[in-house]
């Protein structure tokens, strides 16, 4: 695996520059694609996202090029809020396809209402009139899914389309999204081949719990997107939790950054990181110590095992190598 790198933070807030609040404005007024790197950077940043500049260079590129964003990495790490953030940015809809074992084209594209198909033919029996196949195969029978839907125009532009955990789904279903993601249309045998006037913008996350083919990979840009640095986690805390002291905020940060260093089975996202600040404050809590950690434990870590091995000692050691880090 490849990790991204993280040596480049997106500076957010007061400290953002002024070519990038310009570029963020130009984008803003003409609710358009980014024109470049920048643009990019504070049109994420503006929504929320504190992006580094390797993550900001694949979205730019993948808008500019018109091809899907493979995201891949761990739970919790921001992948699926890179769609939420553009859809939000853009004033552009968000389609959202959630995959699962057993997901199928009834399902991710589209099916038929047999029942109202069934209806009509009672009437025209009903009526004594004639019904042709392609009366029943009208478009008002045709029950549209997510994948469908982000190929007709939306207000505002070419929706986002989100392919949501497609190592959930099954193998077989990779096979039906080759099509859209080469050619951006979907072939329904019963009325010919629907294609996108504009191609949806496309964002396709993974976890990684199995390997996803590469023939879809080959149609998409890929970016892995790693756990976060202390200085990006520090700055992400900021914009999620603006309320929270700046050296408690910096505790957190450390903390986690430390407990992820340890042999667990499943180590905290970012998602759990925010979750834990929110939680902290929710107890008034203004410094970590092992008793307040204990206590709130279960919103950082997500299985029993985990968290029997953060015993107080455990605890209080992570606690001293957080504060060296903080203090570094």
């Amino acid at each position: 695996m490849q990790a991204m790198p993280n040596n480049v933070l997106l500076r957010t807030g007061g400290s953002a520059s002024a070519s990038a609040q310009a570029a963020l404005t130009s984008v803003s007024m003409t609710n358009s694609l980014p024109q470049s790197i920048d643009q990019t950077s504070a049109l994420l940043s503006s929504a929320g996202y504190v992006a580094d500049r390797a993550l900001a260079v694949s979205v730019f590129l993948s808008l500019r090029m018109g091809k899907p964003l493979f995201l891949e990495g761990e739970p919790g790490t921001g992948k699926t809020e890179i769609a939420k953030v553009l859809s939000a940015a853009l004033g552009r809809r968000l389609l959202r396809l959630q995959c699962y074992e057993g997901l199928d084209t009834a399902a991710a594209v589209y099916e038929w209402n047999y029942a109202a198909q069934m209806i009509e033919i009672r009437l025209a029996v009903a009526s004594s009139t004639r019904t042709q196949a392609s009366d029943l195969f009208d478009a008002r029978f045709l029950i549209k899914r997510p994948l469908l839907e982000a190929l007709e125009p939306q207000p505002g532009g070419p929706p986002v389309l989100l392919i949501d955990e497609l190592d959930r789904a099954d193998e077989p279903f990779e096979a039906f999204l080759l099509e859209i993601l080469s050619d951006y249309q979907v072939t329904v045998p019963e009325t010919g081949t629907i294609k996108a006037a504009e191609p949806p913008i496309v964002v396709i996350t993974s976890n990684r719990t199995r390997e996803i083919h590469d023939a879809v990979k080959r149609r998409c840009l890929y970016h892995w997107v790693d756990y976060p640095s202390m200085e990006r986690e520090l700055a992400i805390l900021k914009a999620k939790a603006p309320t929270l002291p700046a050296d408690f905020t910096r505790q957190i940060a450390a903390f986690v950054q430390t407990l992820r260093g340890e042999d667990l089975f499943k180590k905290p996202g970012v998602a759990e990181t925010i979750d834990w600040a929110s939680a902290l404050a929710a107890l008034d809590v203004v410094e970590l110590t092992p008793e307040t950690i204990r206590d709130s434990l279960g919103v950082l870590l997500k299985y029993q095992d985990d968290i029997a091995r953060l015993t107080t000692g455990e605890t209080a050691r992570l606690i001293r190598e957080a504060r060296a880090k903080a203090a570094a």
